[in-house]
């Protein structure tokens, strides 16, 4: 059976849509061409400065006190949805002063409904909300989460819009052709902080996809909650996104009554109250910014009614989640540091005057990072301050070279010009020193390190040269490889699967070994949940990780293991796409403890719900079934359909790395 293509997490656009791809380009081209709005204001705002006093900080305070922490930042691993989902709305609830979001897609759908009412009702009583979102999922249904601007005491901002119809994501496709380069750089960050004082990153969205309630798949994803110091790195980085010039405020890209056009062509439903409500049960009409929104994206005449009891159903099972407890939050407490891409990985529309913006405090490099933590061999010595996180001579690891696959900043040129050469503008520079220094590179530093065993997650796979060549320089120090990214059945965006498979062969032959995630929901689900002390999987009677039903399981979580010591978890794939045009963030944690905590669930997962891919006799790909299962060794993409593969068969050729 063909894969469903649900949520669409992935910033690529779809080539599963080329058949129209032609007609969407004479439409672009008879209808010209949108343009960003010009002299936009971004009155610059900065994170909570002093944490003292508030909940949260002082709930911090004493968890490090119980726990006799040596160190200043704990962390908890939020490995199922129900733990993921109440950790949000816990610290939603305890947030006194601020709270600051930043996805990369928030789904107008029954989990961001009630998250985001609780976001609503927090500014209500006197909470700062900064809401910082890509703008590449914000067509549809999904435009209403932009509704959250017109709200009192919240401001949202749009990172690398996409200038031009908002009425369907085909449409958007089509507005985004005159300027493919922008569509292909995307905000991969996911962050939710509160008070600078906790916390969460890793690889979810926000939306039913990513917390175990839609019907058709589930991704199967990681986050990580952090306490104490580690934050404020996190709202520094944050910081440097909000006010940057790729941020552009809600209000300057739709007005609140083309908001209101939107919905009513999505779809015709009751118009109700919209106060927002506290209340620990789902009100039977009072919907959030989002609440029409996800209503309109079930409900469609003639079968209106039934689907609009399946969203009310879908909302009752969400409202039954309740808030993670974090004063029994068993927290472990280690030395970290935050890698973090610049938003100049991101060319500026230079195009777009803008208000001059206030210098904002630097991030650390990801590289300098990865020396200040990977470097302290001993786990159990005092760890050096890494608040901020500053080396002040590092030399960077040699750089395999590469054909040029990213577009140079919008507004320059690259071709030669005679006489004297200019200098690079500023924004040239900004943008040349962010592609040397990214998220992956920084864990390709830290694989060089590597000297007994490497753990992958990577639910995108494409390995481009620079990391095939740090897997090879790992075997040759004979470091155990192994990888666990999706099957061709489990992928939600079945084209980014051809870049990883025709590096096969290849990995297979240095001895790398290679897992692939059976599609099966429950296995997954059992194999995947993380357990004990440091961790949070939560369980609420409808399986170890909370999804509901038997939906397909999709790999989402994003992860690095070294050495058993070290944790890298966070928003990054490991593909060329995230090492050269996307953006992200994660937290390297040095910790034993939640290193094996981790790699346990991970081991688990590559022995039962996982095909274990390897190289047979005459050089051909065998896929061994996962143990214990009824499934049979395969010779060919396990799941897939006949057709499905024959497709990508057909537009690999066509399909390069970068773009996958």
């Amino acid at each position: 059976m063909t894969p469903a293509l649900v949520s669409a997490p992935r910033s690529v656009l779809p080539l599963r849509h080329l058949p129209v791809l032609w007609a969407a380009l004479l439409v672009a081209v008879l209808g010209g061409c949108a343009e960003l709005p010009k002299n936009v204001q971004r009155p610059v705002s900065t994170a909570l400065e002093t944490t003292a006093g508030t909940a949260l900080a002082t709930q911090v305070q004493e968890r490090r006190a119980a726990a006799s922490g040596r160190f200043e930042s704990g962390f908890l691993l939020l490995s199922g949805p129900q733990a993921a989902y109440g950790s949000r709305l816990a610290l939603v609830e305890a947030a006194q002063k601020t709270l600051d979001l930043q996805y990369y897609a928030i789904h107008a759908d029954a989990s961001t409904e009630r998250l985001l009412r609780s976001v609503v009702a927090a500014a209500r009583r006197g909470v700062r909300v900064r809401v910082l979102l890509d703008d590449f999922n914000t067509s549809g249904a999904d435009a209403q989460v932009m509704r959250l601007a017109f709200e009192p005491n919240i401001e949202m901002r749009m990172f690398n819009p996409v200038a031009g119809s908002r009425d369907s994501s085909l449409w958007r496709m089509v507005s985004a052709l005159s300027d493919f380069s922008r569509v292909q750089q995307r905000m991969h960050n996911k962050l939710f902080i509160a008070d600078n004082a906790m916390g969460i990153a890793g690889g979810r969205n926000l939306g039913d996809a990513y917390f175990g309630h839609d019907t058709s798949g589930n991704f199967v994803d990681l986050d990580v909650l952090a306490a104490g110091p580690i934050v404020k790195d996190l709202s520094r980085s944050f910081d440097s996104y909000w006010n940057n010039e790729r941020a552009y405020p809600v209000q300057s890209l739709i007005t609140r009554k083309e908001l209101d056009a939107l919905r009513a062509s999505a779809a015709s439903v009751e118009e109700v109250d919209e106060t927002p409500t506290e209340s620990s049960s789902p009100p039977k009409a009072a919907p959030s910014p989002v609440t029409t929104a996800s209503a309109a994206a079930t409900a469609s005449p003639p079968n209106a009614t039934t689907a609009l009891d399946a969203l009310e159903a879908q909302r009752s099972r969400v409202w039954d989640r309740k808030p993670l407890n974090l004063a029994a939050a068993r927290f472990v407490w280690a030395p970290a540091v935050v890698l973090v891409d610049k938003p100049a990985k991101i060319p500026a529309d230079s195009a777009a005057t803008t208000e001059p913006l206030a210098p904002q405090p630097g991030t650390p490099s990801p590289r300098d990072a990865v020396t200040a933590v990977a470097g302290q061999r001993n786990a159990l010595a005092p760890a050096a301050p890494v608040h901020p996180v500053h080396v002040a001579s590092v030399t960077p690891a040699p750089k395999t070279p590469t054909a040029s696959i990213t577009a140079s900043p919008v507004g320059t040129s690259t071709a030669p010009t005679s006489g004297t050469p200019q200098a690079p503008s500023a924004a040239e520079l900004e943008y040349l020193e962010s592609q040397e220094d990214t998220v992956v590179d920084g864990l390709l530093q830290l694989m060089d390190q590597a000297r007994r065993d490497l753990l992958i997650v990577s639910p995108y796979f494409v390995p481009g040269p620079e990391i095939t060549a740090a897997f090879a320089a790992a075997r040759a120090r004979n470091v155990r490889v192994r990888v666990l990214t999706n099957s061709l059945a489990s992928n939600d965006a079945p084209i980014a699967h051809v870049g990883y498979a025709r590096h096969r062969k290849t990995l297979l032959a240095m001895g790398v070994e290679l897992y692939e995630m059976h599609s099966e929901a429950t296995g997954v689900r059992k194999a995947l949940s993380a357990t004990g002390s440091g961790s949070s999987g939560g369980s609420d009677g409808i399986g170890a990780t909370g999804s509901t039903g038997s939906s397909r399981a999709m790999l989402h979580s994003k992860l690095v293991i070294m050495d058993h010591r070290l944790l890298a978890v966070g928003s990054m794939n490991l593909d060329m796409r995230s090492q050269k045009q996307s953006t992200g963030i994660a937290r390297l944690i040095r910790s034993m403890d939640l290193s094996r905590r981790a790699g346990a669930s991970i081991e688990l997962a590559l022995r039962d719900a996982a095909w274990h891919v390897e190289l047979d006799a005459r050089g051909g790909l065998v896929w061994r079934a996962p143990q214990g299962s009824d499934l049979q060794d395969a010779t060919s993409e396990p799941g897939a359909s006949v057709p499905l593969q024959l497709l990508l068969l057909l537009l690999g050729p066509l399909a390069p790395d970068h773009l996958l």
